[in-house]
């Protein structure tokens, strides 16, 4: 019996449907090519950071479409990029393990930018995948008009024909600002999904550990507004989420302890801000978020750390989580 006949009998006595499709789907691209916003806008809710600072991904997050029909579990890689560092490295190994995986790519090439050098070595990088579907997802369509996107879209067209035999398997424009081919994209990906019963539990829209999704709303509130350098620079480590003793059970309190990494007193400074300003912002942004997260009130509490070149130091690296 084959694989896929063994997963239809298995959904016939779980009552699922004979069609239904449940898979993997990773979008790469260069930094900053709209990944995260996309994954976000396919969930219907926030799974990954955002950022208009490039590389501001760092861990692969599992976003989980659930339709009555199919379940798509999106994995939003970083960015890849010719690497100048050991965490660029680590970080182009996350994503070249994370491909082997799954079941079809999604390469997202934003419309307002020509293709360029970083994009064709993505696509001669994905070409030597074997027999994985290679979908090109031209992002951020509400930056440019028609002629613009028409243009764009040949040009993608073309490349998946210089790099690919047979091209790329799809070719989507879509916006994840206004909603645009959204539900277009996920139709797509899905078609290219086995034949499976679900694959995550109904309603979870992650699997990311609380923790990590703590660190990342904390990152993206501190990268907003700084300078380019910073969001290479800083790490994110969670030491610990605790309920805070003493309370009533209907008025609960998480004790949130988290320090900020950078590799320089430089650095350290714009984090924090004239007389701590900077800091509490970022406190008050990300709490937000974590309270949204964890259904609770949070008191958050952050410091920030100075770990000198942390990102070409192997020990560092390890200890920061990478």
């Amino acid at each position: 019996m084959s694989p896929n006949k063994g997963k239809v009998v298995a959904m016939a006595t779980e009552g699922w449907p004979e069609n239904y499709r449940a898979g993997f789907v990773s979008l790469v691209g260069r930094p900053n090519a709209g990944k995260s916003t996309l994954t976000n806008a396919l969930v219907g809710q926030k799974v990954a950071i955002t950022s208009a600072k490039p590389q501001t991904t760092r861990h692969t997050i599992r976003g989980i479409v659930h339709r009555e029909d199919a379940q798509l579990v999106l994995v939003d890689t970083p960015g890849l990029h010719r690497p100048r560092t050991l965490l660029g490295q680590r970080l182009n190994d996350l994503v070249a393990d994370t491909l082997s995986e799954v079941d079809a790519i999604g390469f997202c090439l934003p419309a307002n930018e020509k293709i360029g050098p970083g994009d064709r070595f993505i696509a001669n990088q994905l070409a030597a995948l074997a027999n994985k579907p290679v979908i090109a997802l031209v992002t951020k369509t509400d930056l440019v008009d028609r002629a613009a996107l028409a243009e764009q879209l040949l040009a993608v067209t073309a490349l998946g024909a210089e790099v690919f035999p047979d091209g790329f398997a799809d070719v989507v424009p879509v916006s994840a600002t206004d909603g645009f081919q959204v539900d277009t994209v996920n139709d797509v990906l899905i078609s290219r999904m086995p034949l499976s019963p679900p694959l995550y539990p109904d309603g979870e829209l992650t699997d990311e550990p609380e923790a990590v999704m703590v660190a990342e709303l904390i990152r993206e509130a501190a990268l907003e507004g700084v300078r380019d350098e910073l969001p290479h620079s800083l790490a994110v480590v969670v030491e610990e989420i605790v309920p805070r003793e003493g309370r009533s059970e209907d008025n609960p309190l998480l004790d949130v302890r988290v320090n900020l990494f950078v590799e320089r007193s430089s650095q350290k400074a714009i984090i924090i801000g004239k007389g701590g300003a900077r800091l509490r912002d970022v406190g008050t942004k990300a709490r937000r978020g974590i309270e949204a997260l964890l259904g609770t009130r949070v008191y958050l509490d952050l410091h920030v750390k100075i770990a000198k070149d942390w990102q070409r130091d192997p020990k560092q690296l390890v200890r920061l989580g990478f």
